[in-house]
């Protein structure tokens, strides 16, 4: 999780990713596939790596957006101009009258993301309950049956007591492993439905979620380039 915004000062530079620089070339795209989090687009290794790798220089970051003189003058540039749009947002941009646009729209959104992604939940849930369900009635009985085994083992054991030592051994180690081996074999059936059902929760929970997010980006960006918005001190 990186903070937005994050650039880094080298040779009398100021060094920073804008949207565009993100969404709208070449070297964006392929550094969407090398982070794979949105969240990391922002951050100084995400930077260092669309400029090629340099080394040096000295790593900052503000989330402190209430005063433009937290920010280097390029980057303030940058904000007021909307270049920074896709990679974040922050309230302190905006005014009272634009936080209550902002949050309708917000709210709007989210209720539209939960309505795909509640029932998605609620069938993964489903789905993982009644395999962890099975799971465990099959240590249960696996554990049961090696109980059984063992104590018949050990009431021979006493019994007999030194001598039936090895032949106790014979007996609950191989119990043992059979146990092992059919708790093993449960586990791995259980994190395969597990994965399965994740996998397919993702594939309807990630296409809602990213369109929330794209939704409120262009709400906030939208509504900041309105200067009626913005907080008086980014006019």
């Amino acid at each position: 999780m990186c903070d937005f915004i994050s650039w880094i000062e080298k040779d009398k530079q100021v060094i920073f990713l804008t949207g565009n620089d993100v969404f709208n070339t070449k070297a964006g795209r392929e550094l969407q596939k090398y982070c794979g989090s949105v969240s990391d687009l922002v951050g100084h290794g995400a930077i260092r790596h669309y400029y090629g790798g340099f080394e040096g220089g000295i790593e900052k970051e503000c989330t402190n957006f209430s005063n433009p003189n937290n920010f280097p003058l390029e980057i303030v540039k940058a904000i007021k101009s909307g270049r920074m749009k896709g990679l974040g947002v922050s309230l302190d941009l905006l005014n009272p009258k634009g936080k209550t646009e902002y949050d309708k729209i917000k709210q709007s959104a989210l209720a539209k993301y939960k309505k795909i992604e509640q029932p998605a939940l609620t069938e993964h849930n489903k789905i993982i309950q009644s395999a962890l369900a099975e799971y465990r009635k099959i240590v249960r009985t696996a554990s049961a049956k090696y109980r059984t085994i063992e104590r018949s083992a050990f009431a021979k054991y006493e019994k007999i007591e030194q001598p039936a030592s090895a032949e106790y051994k014979k007996i609950e180690q191989p119990a043992s492993a059979e146990y092992n081996k059919i708790v093993q074999s449960a586990s791995a059936k259980y994190e395969k439905i597990r994965q399965s059902a994740y996998a397919e929760y993702e594939k309807i929970e990630q296409p809602a979620l990213t369109e929330y997010e794209k939704i409120v980006q262009s709400a906030f960006w939208r509504l900041f380039s309105n200067k009626k918005n913005r907080n008086p001190l980014w006019a």
